[in-house]
């Protein structure tokens, strides 16, 4: 049998962001880009019932990183994410249900519903999320391990810049897909 949410404790639990990565894709061209923002950090709550659980973090925009400094600092400025202005994006948890779990699904999965800000603009978004189990770690702690994954319009949060070309086509595609990989630390 595998990880069921229930063995994890009600408390609170620490995002690792050593061991956890935020990423993303987005189609440019005729192809995809992909990109991290690995400053980041936040909490899970973990109620009674983990149906009752909360999450929040905060993302640094900053920290972007698409393995190109010269794009990177495009992203970051007024076309873009406005980074001086908008420093931070930040999810706030408002709702985790179970999901439908496929017939080659392992792991439970359970939608993650909250309000993502960006630029100063909220949206809902739902991510699902599998849940790998929790057990100790190497330093005396206990840990626990989610993969949650989602897509986002960002024309929705204001994120307009595009460069036409061949008539109707245009250069960034307009869904971002979201990959969080995410180990969390339970609180003392």
């Amino acid at each position: 049998m595998g990880p069921e949410a229930s063995d994890l404790e009600p408390g609170r639990w620490t995002i690792d962001p050593v061991h956890s990565e935020i990423t993303f894709t987005i189609r440019h061209l005729m192809t995809t880009v992909r990109g991290t923002f690995p400053d980041f950090g936040g909490e899970v709550v973990i109620g009674d019932d983990p149906l009752d659980s909360s999450a929040h973090a905060e993302i640094r925009m900053a920290s972007i990183d698409t393995r190109s400094p010269e794009r990177d600092e495009h992203i970051r400025s007024s076309d873009f994410l406005e980074v001086d202005k908008h420093p931070v994006m930040t999810f706030t948890a408002t709702g985790v249900a179970p999901a439908a779990i496929g017939r080659r699904a392992r792991t439970p999965r359970y939608h993650l519903d909250g309000d993502l800000t960006i630029k100063d603009v909220t949206r809902p978004v739902r991510l699902l999320t599998e849940f790998h189990g929790v057990g100790p770690d190497p330093w005396g702690g206990t840990r626990a391990g989610f993969t949650a994954t989602g897509t986002l319009s960002r024309r929705d949060f204001g994120i307009e810049f595009n460069i036409p070309f061949q008539g109707d086509k245009v250069m960034l595609g307009d869904e971002i897909a979201l990959a969080l990989e995410i180990q969390a630390v339970q609180a003392a």
